[in-house]
């Protein structure tokens, strides 16, 4: 996975956290287990042999996929071929995202793709957020003591979990206690998805198209 552009500041607020979401969804771990279902891929960086590809049926058998690097990643999996995914800051990323709005874009695109158009996985999503990221926030600023410290407690241990990634990006590390803000963020872009979805206006990347709810 090619190191994503940090240097604007929406791209330090956002950009790790993006890592850091994509790593929760597929575990490097899980992705080159051949025994698990998870395939991932980054598509910044691909390497990929000729017979996998010949195997799957070539480009076409992913032409109308919207997130295209994870389905190719699938396809090569499903017909018994290994996969391998890491981090790295030697391949860097020239596409810069200057602006909150660019980055919502770029979450919005696929977010309701990755969760099948489902309205039920989006409420679960929604809230599964909520309750990780923003619930400690609210309780560590109740005026009673149990809260307070189960709060503060939840939200010292996220972002701990979330420093090594904005370490990766070489952030400081007063970024990682911003994370339920950024996770608010990510959560109103994905919702977003879903509503451009409904209202006819699902992502549109090179040449192919969100379905559109009807």
């Amino acid at each position: 996975m090619v190191l994503l552009q940090a240097k604007a500041f929406p791209e330090r607020a956002l950009i790790p956290a993006f890592l850091f979401f994509f790593l929760k969804l597929y575990p490097p771990r899980w992705i080159a287990d051949p025994k698990a279902r998870t395939a991932g891929a980054a598509g910044g960086c691909i390497l990929l042999r000729r017979e996998a590809l010949e195997r799957i049926g070539g480009l076409a058998a992913i032409r109308n996929e919207v997130i295209d690097d994870c389905a190719l990643a699938s396809a090569v999996k499903r017909t018994g071929g290994r996969l391998w995914m890491g981090l790295t800051r030697a391949s860097v990323s020239l596409r810069a995202y200057t602006t909150f709005a660019e980055i919502r874009d770029l979450i919005a695109r696929t977010a309701f793709t990755q969760l099948s158009y489902s309205p039920f996985l989006l409420l679960g999503t929604l809230l599964g957020m909520f309750l990780t990221y923003l619930a400690p926030v609210i309780f560590t600023f109740i005026p009673h003591r149990e809260p307070q410290i189960l709060g503060a407690s939840t939200w010292l241990l996220m972002s701990l979990l979330y420093l090594p990634t904005v370490r990766f990006y070489r952030r400081s590390p007063a970024w990682a206690v911003i994370l339920p803000l950024t996770a608010l963020f990510y959560s109103y872009a994905t919702f977003l998805s879903a509503a451009r979805y409904y209202l006819g206006h699902g992502a549109q990347w090179k040449g192919r198209s969100q379905a559109h709810g009807t």
